[in-house]
């Protein structure tokens, strides 16, 4: 089975789909993986699968906000490289700063 690192920027549809399907309250403390990259950088991440591959999502506040305001009804924009677009970039979220 592969295994694929993503960042929220380069979700599809159908891995955000999985993940909203697997946590659709939400993920915890307990459904986050962590290790170490390469690089040896710790990444935290959560994982989804498919019958051929296992991908394994960074954690971060931005992707919590896409996951909340992802709904697999609503028709979505993705830019040439299949990935979902989010407008995050006009949004200040509650832990971060500007």
């Amino acid at each position: 089975m592969r295994k694929i690192i993503v960042d929220y920027k380069k979700l599809t549809p159908e891995v955000l789909n999985l993940l909203s399907s697997k946590f659709p309250d939400g993920y915890g403390d307990n459904d986050i993986i962590t290790f170490d990259n390469h690089r040896n950088e710790t990444i935290e991440a959560v994982e989804v699968k498919t019958e051929d591959t296992i991908y394994l999502v960074k954690v971060s506040s931005k992707l919590h906000y896409t996951m909340i305001n992802f709904d697999n009804t609503e028709i979505f924009k993705t830019n040439d490289n299949g990935y979902i677009i989010t407008d995050l970039d006009n949004k200040t979220l509650d832990n971060e700063e500007e």
